[in-house]
């Protein structure tokens, strides 16, 4: 399963068992097993393979937010006043619930952030009551997702 460099190797069987669970992960292994050819017993084995080499990292149930009325995605770009400040920044934005993602970047901001918010109005609580409170950010800038076009997993 691993090669000389410590990436995962797998072979044609382990991508069509990926693609039929990356698809819908809660396909019956049964189904997959009739689908590829191979007992539900083998797919079980190279499932817990692929889970303790780690490139399984589980499963989830994906929430529509919208249905909850959340219609406002956005990206926002901090500065800080100095390096140094990021982990301390890091550990409030952690407390923010609307924060989904934060990356560390290159370039101008210090910190990139994916938020999500009912409207316009709660972004706009949630930048000056919540994020530009935090010690340490000196600016945000903010670029609103008027719509998701793309959205996918790498191709296997």
């Amino acid at each position: 399963m691993k090669n000389s460099n410590n990436l995962i190797k797998i072979d044609g069987i382990d991508k069509k068992i990926l693609r039929f669970l990356m698809e819908d992960a809660r396909k019956p292994i049964l189904e997959i097993a009739r689908n590829i050819g191979i007992s539900g017993a083998a797919i079980h084995q190279r499932l817990r393979k692929l889970e303790a080499s780690g490139l399984i990292s589980g499963s989830k149930f994906v929430i529509n937010p919208k249905v909850l009325g959340y219609t406002t995605m956005a990206y926002i770009g901090i500065f800080l006043d100095k390096a140094m400040s990021n982990p301390r920044a890091v550990k409030e934005l952690e407390k923010i619930p609307e924060v989904l993602e934060c990356h560390y970047t290159t370039g101008n901001w210090s910190i990139l952030i994916k938020v999500l918010c009912k409207d316009n109005e709660h972004l706009m609580q949630v930048l000056n009551k919540k994020i530009q409170q935090i010690e340490g950010v000196s600016r945000t800038e903010t670029f609103i997702s008027l719509d998701q076009q793309i959205d996918r997993q790498i191709t296997i």
